[in-house]
């Protein structure tokens, strides 16, 4: 059996102020800190023993896995930074409040640029510095795959999606056991993949901070089972969180 775990970042204090924060580096919140902390202590006691790992270039997902190995003693781990696991672009939407951006603009069209499959906020301009092609960490990738100015998800699919194949799915071929620790949209193009879940349907899919979301696969990588380490009531509080971001 293989076993992938999926964790989302802990808190970030971008979260904890509703803006948009996409490929913004921010730090994570004393919760946040907890939640990889919390993280580490229920994989630990479920028994997961990782050889392998991947995470973005985003310290907040960076951290949370450090919080998380260092809780499990597994700080000697290999672990494998990539850019394709970074959180979806939200353009000119990044530092923006989320209820101020429906309250400018309406729920609908901010639903729309937040989740839709499809629909892209609007860009930053390649002469702003926000823009990633002044970022030292992307200096060395191709113009056309790394430095975009906004995303849709179905962008961040097909970033992630061949990086799965190519490499994330053949370390847990060898190794059994892989963890990754990224984001809600990078995370969201993967499950997408995995479950075979519809344009329509991922819309709706909202992946908690710090919750560690277990697939276990047989030989030939169908899917036996998939599960959240936490209780029902737990889980279900934090995806409505997630969910009621734009609303007052």
């Amino acid at each position: 059996m293989y076993k992938l775990v999926l964790i989302r970042h802990g808190q970030s204090t971008w979260n904890q102020e509703n803006l948009f924060t996409g490929w913004t580096d921010v730090e994570l919140t004393e919760r946040g800190i907890r939640e990889g902390i919390e993280a580490g202590q229920r994989l630990k006691e479920a028994g997961f023993d990782f050889r392998y790992s991947y995470t973005s270039f985003l310290k907040r997902a960076i951290k949370t896995l450090n919080y998380v190995l260092e809780e499990m003693d597994l700080m000697w781990i290999p672990v494998e930074k990539t850019w394709r696991l970074n959180e979806k672009h939200y353009g000119d939407l990044q530092g923006m409040n989320k209820v101020e951006m429906v309250e400018k603009f309406g729920e609908e069209q901010v639903l729309l640029w937040r989740r839709s499959y499809d629909v892209r906020p609007p860009a930053i301009p390649l002469d702003d510095p926000r823009h990633p092609a002044h970022d030292p960490r992307y200096e060395n990738l191709k113009e056309d795959e790394a430095k975009p100015g906004t995303e849709a998800l179905i962008d961040t699919v097909e970033r992630i999606v061949p990086y799965w194949e190519s490499d994330i799915k053949e370390k847990l071929k060898t190794y059994k056991e892989v963890l990754v620790a990224a984001h809600g949209n990078s995370l969201r193009g993967i499950i997408k993949h995995l479950k075979g879940i519809s344009d329509q349907d991922i819309v709706s899919l909202n992946l908690p901070t710090g919750i560690p979301y277990v697939f276990e696969f047989d030989a030939n990588f169908n899917i036996l089972n998939d599960y959240f380490l936490a209780d029902e009531e737990t889980l279900k509080k934090l995806m409505e969180e997630v969910a009621n971001q734009i609303k007052k």
